[in-house]
């Protein structure tokens, strides 16, 4: 299968690093025109000299997507730089991971705090409305396009410790399945991705064992990798893919949490 993007404007959000440049590597890989859009400068700018590396111009905005000003000011400097905006991938999201509430010896103290829980909502769920609202006018202006938003197999199971980030990307979900109504008919479908254990900089630093477990509950019997979303993203933004809209993907070898 040989995905052409080319001619296609792309913004990858938190796309400085893992993930999120492997996307726009993929992307621009394909002939598509990227724009990473990230918080972190110098990664940034490290990531547009990757993509001159394998023979591809880039651009870096740096962005706050929990910031709308920050968002309509990426949004025209992209238009400005490209002329147009064709696909956005709301790659951009952190975690803050703590218990609802601590337990020692029978007594629940402490817990996840509001700060931990707002910082998480703010990036990778309001950060997503930020983004894809500033963008889906100039999708429209140009007959259509591509949003993929980045969800998370945790949506579907939950998991330990992940409240703030379990509900974010959840929320995730249900927005990708309302935009998928309201902008189908304008030409833009909007759907979204949910990777399991990926192979990332977060990962490289758990122990050992617990990666382990992660791979024994994983069917293909390894982490993913970036570039296993990379592909994935860049599928839903191509033309076979044109009558899927409102789904989410699962990356995840196979995982089912729990089992």
């Amino acid at each position: 299968m040989h995905i052409d993007l080319t001619s296609r404007v792309a913004v990858v959000t938190g796309g400085a690093n893992g993930i999120g440049l492997a996307t726009a590597r993929r992307l621009a890989a394909s002939g598509a025109q990227v724009a990473i859009w990230d918080r972190v400068e110098d990664a940034g700018e490290a990531a547009v000299a990757a993509l001159a590396a394998d023979g591809h111009a880039g651009l870096f905005v740096a962005t706050d997507v929990t910031d709308r000003a920050s968002v309509d000011a990426a949004v025209a400097r992209t238009v400005s730089h490209y002329g147009a905006i064709d696909i956005l991938i709301n790659n951009a999201g952190i975690t803050r991971d703590a218990q609802l509430v601590k337990v020692k010896d029978g007594v629940a103290s402490g817990g996840m705090n509001d700060a931990e829980f707002d910082a998480v909502i703010a990036v990778n769920l309001k950060g997503v409305f930020h983004c894809t609202q500033a963008v889906v006018p100039h999708l429209i202006a140009r007959g259509g396009g591509r949003i993929v938003n980045a969800s998370s197999v945790v949506a579907c199971h939950g998991n330990f410790g992940q409240t703030n980030y379990v509900a974010s990307k959840a929320g995730v979900i249900g927005m990708t399945q309302v935009w998928a109504r309201e902008l189908g008919k304008r030409g833009i479908t909007v759907n979204a991705i949910a990777p399991g254990f990926i192979a990332t900089d977060m990962t490289a630093k758990m122990p050992p064992l617990v990666l382990d477990g992660m791979m024994a509950h994983t069917p293909v019997g390894r982490l993913g990798t970036p570039d296993d979303v990379a592909n994935a993203y860049c599928f839903l933004c191509s033309e076979y893919a044109a009558f899927i809209n409102g789904a989410t993907l699962p990356v995840v070898g196979g995982l089912v949490i729990g089992t």
